[in-house]
């Protein structure tokens, strides 16, 4: 089978278009035919080299952590589903490699494409949308009435953590750029802070949560917005020693993971915020709750541009450019 193989880490690497052996699924996987895979940040960071120390995978590998397709095989012990069923999943950490033609999958990584959905909007969802699930639903415990400040809004979590907020009852203001502002709107943003022209730190206040995406800078600004008791989620670092521990890393890492988020921690706990680092986990599970609210119209997938299979390169450049509203796909079908 085709795949796209990462020889070696670094920030110039292009991967490599080749033919690799077909993978082998084992009592509790799928086999999966994909058809569209999406592109993530994720993907781009393991490929620099930047997740080394907790996500020690050793080139030649394959990328890809998000995919749509058709399950073609299932292991002895697959219960839910059967030859020719399509569905999506955001594969685990350990097991990825969605950049192929073809790749096992665990069952519990997966769930039913949502029926109103097409395969390359399908592998738009699961990364972006299980972040913003747990992220929202199970570390903020976001309620109705409350407020939210989501970075980045026209980004691939930004714009499915938008619309689960709405739904899930809270007020929602968004850093985008003026040129976003219309798309975040219309997703639900009740406020939309222009970052070239205001600082959101000055506009905001009595935050109940902040879903952080961008640098240092701005999730430190971020605890000005916050009220006494708020929570500062982010998902772009610096990981705290309960991640350390959630991730049984050994005493060094931990060490050194505690002293990267010293500053943030300390600075949280004198603003009375709860800070944490949030470094999404697979779920075929929380997938199918997701699942319900695209096939019942509550959140829409925001894909922004596809590329074929063979110009997944070209579609890393791209992404890498910031300048991509929601999700990126290639597709092999």
């Amino acid at each position: 089978m085709k795949a796209f193989i990462l020889d070696s880490y670094g920030k110039t690497q292009t991967l490599r278009l080749d033919e690799m052996p077909e993978p082998l699924a084992g009592p509790d996987d799928i086999l999966v035919e994909v058809e569209a895979a999406g592109i993530n940040l994720l993907d781009s960071k393991i490929r620099n080299g930047e997740f080394k120390p907790i996500l020690p995978y050793k080139p030649p590998l394959v990328l890809g952590h998000d995919l749509a397709g058709t399950v073609i095989k299932v292991g002895a012990r697959v219960r839910r589903f059967k030859p020719g069923d399509a569905v999506y999943g955001r594969l685990r950490d350990g097991q990825i490699g969605a950049f192929a033609e073809r790749v096992a999958v665990k069952e519990s990584d997966l769930a039913p494409k949502p029926a109103n959905l097409s395969m390359v909007e399908a592998a738009s969802i699961p990364l972006v949308g299980l972040t913003a699930w747990q992220a929202l639903v199970d570390r903020a415990k976001l309620k109705p009435g409350q407020k939210i400040l989501i970075h980045a809004g026209s980004g691939g979590v930004g714009t499915f953590a938008i619309q689960l907020a709405k739904h899930l009852g809270a007020a929602v203001a968004t850093t985008a750029s003026a040129t976003n502002a219309a798309l975040v709107k219309a997703l639900g943003a009740d406020i939309v802070i222009d970052y070239h022209k205001q600082a959101f730190e000055n506009e905001l206040s009595g935050y109940d949560v902040v879903l952080n995406s961008l640098d240092a800078k701005t999730l430190e600004k971020s605890l000005k917005v916050l009220k006494p008791g708020g929570k500062l989620i982010s998902i772009s670092g610096p990981p705290d020693p309960a991640f350390a521990r959630a991730q049984g890393l050994n005493g060094v890492l931990r060490l050194v993971l505690r002293l990267l988020s010293a500053g943030i921690r300390r600075k949280a706990k004198h603003a009375d915020v709860d800070y944490s680092f949030l470094f999404m986990r697979a779920s075929g599970e929380q997938l199918g709750q997701i699942t319900k609210l695209i096939e019942d119209g509550t959140i829409r997938p925001v894909v922004d541009r596809t590329f074929p299979f063979e110009q997944l390169n070209d579609a890393f450049a791209y992404i890498e450019t910031g300048r991509a509203k929601g999700k990126v796909v290639v597709t092999l079908k």
